[in-house]
């Protein structure tokens, strides 16, 4: 089958048979179509879309690609998580340690950043010596130890959406609900976990901004894994201003660190609280905030997570001192009238992130971990003129983008009201 002929038909609008759509996987996972033909592929998508039974057919074809782990045949009550990213959010990191802590096991086969969203598996890369392949053996050796395994899968697990993910964060298909779904799915099926839970971003740093948009993706998500037999539920979680008290890589280390403590960001401490609840649920299990409260208190949390650190190779120095460095040089962002915090551009603000060093502004390039946000006013607050809206941590000074970083919010005459946190259950 030619991949011009299936090109064609797609562009045209036409539905793909199902011999169609596994020859595009095929071809995204043997190296028979080029980059050239798969980037085509996924812009007619993003603009023509997948029905139902094409995106149900793409994610089999993905799934089917590579190995299946199955891992809840060997682990019980085995829990996954994803989220659709957004701007410093590091949800997985402090959730995995929780809910081990109260006897769930966790996998996450984790990916890199897309767009402006920030990745776990970049971020994690800041700890010294943290290994992320994950292989099915060393995976299954984690959970049995530590009962936490995050990572990058060896290329046994879906290669055809290894290939297609890193295509889609360079030709702006990103948003494509089909494509979003079949990538998602395809991977959490084949690690094989017990139950997923679900955070669908909304808001102006998520990759879909709009509710109804981020609704149906959450809908589509929930209704195709249920249907693949994976029991799946989550949340719309908002995503109008970055998540937590840092944006960064090393900085979100160290803030997963400080929730784990007991301190942190209230915004980052009841999504994720909300999330691990829910999960458990899907287990048949009740864990309500205050046993959560009771983890983090007693430091078994906090202590799992190091170790976990430990097992996949962090150095024994970090381990001991488990804080990473920010870069030295700190520009203050100020406010540059009285008023209230009535917007920020989330999106934007993810962007200069990557011009600042902290993200890959090309394929390969370096990630400096250090490159750091603060953020320093919520919306909805009341600021004064010369007031901090957020501090940047460079390796050196640049007014130019900071000046950048401070239209990224905008101060209005009258109060405002911040959105939800936690927007609507699905599932």
């Amino acid at each position: 089958m030619l991949p011009y002929e299936i090109l064609s038909r797609k562009r045209a609008g036409q539905s793909l048979s199902e011999a169609e759509v596994r020859a595009v996987a095929a071809g995204a996972a043997d190296g028979s179509w080029s980059d050239a033909q798969l980037g085509a592929f996924l812009m007619a998508t993003a603009i023509r879309g997948l029905d139902l039974d094409e995106t149900r057919a793409l994610t089999l074809a993905m799934l089917e690609s590579g190995d299946r782990w199955q891992l809840s045949r060997e682990v019980p009550r085995l829990c996954d998580k994803h989220s659709t990213g957004g701007v410093g959010d590091k949800v997985s990191l402090p959730l995995a340690p929780l809910l081990a802590a109260c006897g769930l096991p966790v996998v996450m086969l984790t990916g890199r950043a897309l767009g402006h969203t920030g990745g776990t598996a970049d971020k994690l890369e800041a700890v010294p010596g943290l290994e992320l392949a994950l292989d099915r053996d060393a995976t299954l050796r984690l959970l049995s130890g530590v009962g936490i395994a995050i990572g990058m899968a060896t290329g046994s697990i879906a290669p055809a959406d290894r290939r297609l993910y890193a295509i889609r964060d360079q030709t702006a298909t990103v948003s494509s609900l089909p494509l979003i779904t079949a990538s998602i799915l395809s991977k959490k099926l084949a690690a094989g976990a017990g139950a997923l839970v679900l955070d669908v971003k909304t808001g102006s740093g998520a990759i879909l901004s709009e509710i109804s948009e981020a609704t149906a993706l959450a809908e589509l998500l929930v209704a195709t894994a249920n249907a693949l037999g994976l029991p799946t539920s989550g949340w719309i979680t908002d995503m109008s201003q970055p998540l937590g008290d840092w944006v960064g890589h090393a900085c979100e280390v160290n803030e997963t660190l400080d929730l784990l403590e007991g301190g942190g960001a209230d915004d980052l401490r009841e999504i994720t609280f909300a999330l691990a609840t829910e999960v458990a649920a899907l287990h048949g299990d009740r864990i309500p905030s205050e046993r959560l409260a009771q983890v983090v208190a007693s430091g078994l949390a906090r202590e799992l997570f190091v170790r976990w650190a430990r097992e996949q190779g962090a150095s024994a120095a970090w381990a001991a001192s488990p804080r990473l460095p920010l870069a030295p040089e700190e520009q203050v962002v100020v406010a540059p009238a009285a008023g209230w915090l009535a917007a920020v551009d989330c999106r934007r603000l993810g962007m200069l992130m990557i011009e600042a060093g902290a993200g890959r502004a090309r394929p390969g390039a370096a990630i400096d971990a250090a490159v750091s946000l603060r953020r320093e006013a919520r919306l909805g607050a009341r600021v004064e003129a010369g007031e901090p809206l957020a501090r940047l941590y460079l390796r050196r000074r640049d007014d130019a983008l900071a000046a950048s970083f401070q239209r990224c919010f905008t101060i209005g005459e009258e109060p405002v009201e911040p959105p939800p946190l936690l927007h609507r259950h699905v599932g």
